[in-house]
């Protein structure tokens, strides 16, 4: 049988490209005190006017319970709030506070100049394509088709 060799392994690969990102985010956001779950929740809240946790949950890739600890962390922090829905009292929406809308127009700018580096270190052709690929290893119909 032959043998694996991990660092050309692509789930390997993939994985070790993460954490390096991620670490480098991470360092951009704690300037203003935020983990990188803080600011993708202030992030996904900024485009919309209130969210379903479970809608939050699938935006910010994290499971349920995960997120429930975080919102109420933010919560806590002033960052967040939750509501009733209006149209279904079953329903909780988590809307940003102002202060959580401060922080994430804060970190927008050093977080918009990061990515905007990292494309340039890549280059525009190779980030589009990175991006094309990465889009389709995340849909489902990948997934489906490939078993």
């Amino acid at each position: 049988m032959p043998k694996s060799d991990l660092h050309r392994d692509l789930s390997y690969l993939i994985a070790g490209a993460h954490r390096r990102l991620y670490a480098k985010l991470e360092r951009v956001v704690q300037q203003d005190g935020l983990t990188v779950e803080q600011w993708r929740v202030l992030e996904a809240l900024s485009e919309r006017d209130g969210c379903s946790m479970g809608e939050l949950a699938e935006l910010v890739l994290m499971n349920h319970p995960a997120l429930t600890k975080l919102a109420d962390r933010m919560v806590a922090d002033g960052l967040i709030h939750r509501v009733a829905d209006t149209s279904d009292q079953r329903r909780v929406l988590v809307h940003n506070t102002e202060r959580g809308n401060a922080f994430f127009q804060r970190v927008e700018r050093r977080v918009a100049a990061h990515n905007k580096h990292l494309e340039h270190v890549i280059g525009a052709s190779k980030a589009a394509a990175l991006r094309a690929l990465l889009e389709d290893l995340a849909s489902e119909e990948l997934e489906g088709a490939r078993g």
